[in-house]
């Protein structure tokens, strides 16, 4: 099987974009959806699966390059699951994860005053390569964690400043990019593709 030499990332979220590029071999192309012009697709799914294939057999149809692409989002226990699949939606159109945290916070005080100890959450990121032919191939990685009552540092993006991961007791905004992206969610979920790659 030929190794892949050129990729789209299929997403026009800056933050995710820059992740995946840094987790990805340093000799491969990479390409996105913002230089050829695309516009992402609606995503209709019910899972991040879906949701990761819609994306990646999108662009890679668009421009007939393999495409990785990745769905993630934040599950939070009390809010049974929520915002998960819709956790950019929260942000409103602007992307305003200020507004997604405040949402979050409002959410779990409406349940519970005291949901400090009921903070249990996880980051689930599922990712999809799909090639040109109609292949594809799908990982999911999850990191089990907290909600931290105040939102904490200023690196990552989306809901990093509010999550703990389990095992430490800096929230993933605190903690410095290199070291966080070696053991999210997003990560774990590419691990199991790097076999396409090297």
């Amino acid at each position: 099987m030929n190794k892949i030499k050129e990729i789209i990332i299929g997403t026009n979220n800056e933050g995710k974009y820059k992740e995946i590029c840094a987790l990805l071999p340093k000799g491969i192309q990479k390409y996105s959806p913002k230089e050829f012009g695309i516009l992402s697709p609606a995503e209709v799914g019910k899972t991040f699966k879906q949701n990761s294939f819609i994306k990646a057999s999108y662009f890679s149809r668009k421009t007939s390059l393999i495409c990785l692409s990745d769905d993630s989002g934040l599950e939070i226990d009390l809010l049974k699951g929520e915002p998960g699949i819709y956790s950019s939606r929260w942000s409103g159109k602007k992307n305003n994860f200020n507004l997604a945290i405040k949402k979050v916070f409002k959410k779990m005080k409406d349940i519970d005053k005291d949901w400090k100890y009921h903070n249990k959450a996880r980051f689930v990121c599922c990712m999809t390569i799909f090639w040109p032919g109609g292949r594809r191939y799908s990982s999911t990685g999850i990191v089990k964690g907290k909600i931290s009552t105040l939102k904490k540092g200023k690196n990552g993006f989306g809901y990093d400043p509010i999550f703990i991961p389990d095992g430490y007791n800096k929230t993933f905004g605190e903690m410095k990019p290199k070291f966080k992206m070696s053991i999210d969610h997003r990560s774990k979920a590419l691990m199991k593709i790097m076999k396409f790659f090297v």
